[in-house]
């Protein structure tokens, strides 16, 4: 069963919470004052007066809050510090296990009890093993969390090691791509015709899709994370820099500052040119922004809020305007409009280096998958029998 808490600890854990109310959103705050306890909320605010990122430790709060009610259901008893590695080989048990094994033993697996009592906190939603991605990701915020509190696991221990990566090959699940599809030029297009209107979350929506795409497909938490002081005009540049009377077009120096793959010191920037950049300021403009968070919130009534857009909420605009042009809502996320981008620059013939500018892509690798989809599609190789 979940553990149940006194009213007066939730509402204490909840109050302190809200310290970090810029980065747990409302609802997840109340949820995660039932599942941690007092030394984990302690730890959570040591983080973030640590300077810890936002994102990560966003993504802290909510791995140890699986953690306690996964260990809760699981043994009857809150998250032991450190975790011994028996519990360490029992969460990798119950996450990545065998199908087909499954569906001779009950057993086998993450029993039935804990299964329903996660789904019933809505922990839990996919259906069969998880992806090994989420498992060690999860397993490396527990490590971290160990450490912060100046205790050693058995993380590095060859048996856990090993036992992963048994447990990832009889699991045989597939990686999923963050969206199954990309938001190309042509999706793109028919979400901006979707938010053509003069109301103003059309207009913010507009801007938003459009900086998130033409800024080298941001990430949803660097769109949600955006500040008006991280923009700089710039000069105008010419249309066509081959031409010297080619127009002149608006360009604006985006500082992204902290990210996925950067710090706050790095001090990255991208710029924005043209039309993207027209739609932005005009967005600015009709909303009164002259400070704070570029993308914020609009109520039913719409009246702007001072807060930002949350990394979810960014998601969820996609979605919908997916969902308004008759495009399926559960082929597309926000990281589709990162790897869209890559797409379409590898459709326009864009070299590899050029478009990672833009991107900030660290990993060529990565970035390369795109281009190569794009090759081979475009190529002769697959055409032979056509």
């Amino acid at each position: 069963m979940a553990k149940t808490m006194p009213t007066d600890a939730v509402h204490r854990r909840a109050k302190e919470l809200d310290a970090l109310d810029a980065i747990l959103p409302f609802d997840r705050r109340d949820q995660l004052a039932v599942l941690l306890t007092d030394d984990d909320v302690a730890t959570l605010k040591h983080l973030s007066g640590e300077g810890m990122g936002d994102n990560t430790l966003r993504a802290l709060a909510s791995d140890l809050g699986y953690l306690e009610a996964w260990c809760q259901l699981a043994t009857g008893t809150p998250l032991p510090w450190p975790a011994p590695e028996s519990l360490l080989l029992k969460f990798v048990a119950h996450h990545l296990w065998d199908p087909a094994k499954r569906a001779e033993d009950a057993n086998h697996g993450m029993p039935v009890e804990v299964e329903s009592g996660l789904r019933s906190q809505r922990l839990l939603r996919a259906d069969g093993p998880h992806a090994p991605e989420t498992v060690r990701r999860r397993l490396t915020s527990w490590s971290i969390l160990t450490r912060w509190r100046g205790l050693t696991g058995a993380f590095d221990g060859p048996s856990l090691k090993s036992a992963l990566r048994l447990a990832v090959r009889a699991s045989a699940r597939p990686r999923q791509r963050k969206s199954k599809k990309a938001v190309t030029g042509d999706v793109l297009a028919k979400l901006l015709d979707a938010c053509a209107g003069e109301r103003l979350v059309d207009l913010r929506d507009c801007a938003l899709l459009l900086l998130a795409f033409a800024s080298g497909g941001r990430r949803r938490s660097e769109v949600a994370g955006l500040r008006f002081e991280d923009l700089t005009d710039e000069d105008p540049v010419l249309a066509d820099p081959s031409i010297p009377d080619s127009p002149p077009l608006p360009c604006l120096a985006i500082r992204l500052g902290r990210t996925k793959t950067t710090t706050s010191e790095d001090d990255e920037h991208v710029l924005l040119i043209g039309r993207p950049v027209t739609v932005l300021k005009r967005w600015l403009e009709e909303a009164g922004i002259k400070g704070g968070p570029v993308f914020r919130r609009i109520d039913q009534w719409g009246n702007i809020d001072r807060r930002p857009l949350t990394p979810q909420s960014v998601n969820l605009i996609l979605k919908g305007r997916c969902k308004q042009v008759g495009l399926d809502p559960t082929s597309f996320s926000a990281h589709g409009l990162r790897s869209g981008y890559l797409t379409e620059s590898a459709n326009r013939g864009i070299p590899l280096p050029e478009a990672m500018q833009q991107s900030l892509h660290k990993s060529v690798t990565q970035a390369a998958r795109y281009y190569n989809d794009a090759e081979r599609k475009n190529g002769r190789a697959a055409r032979l029998m056509v």
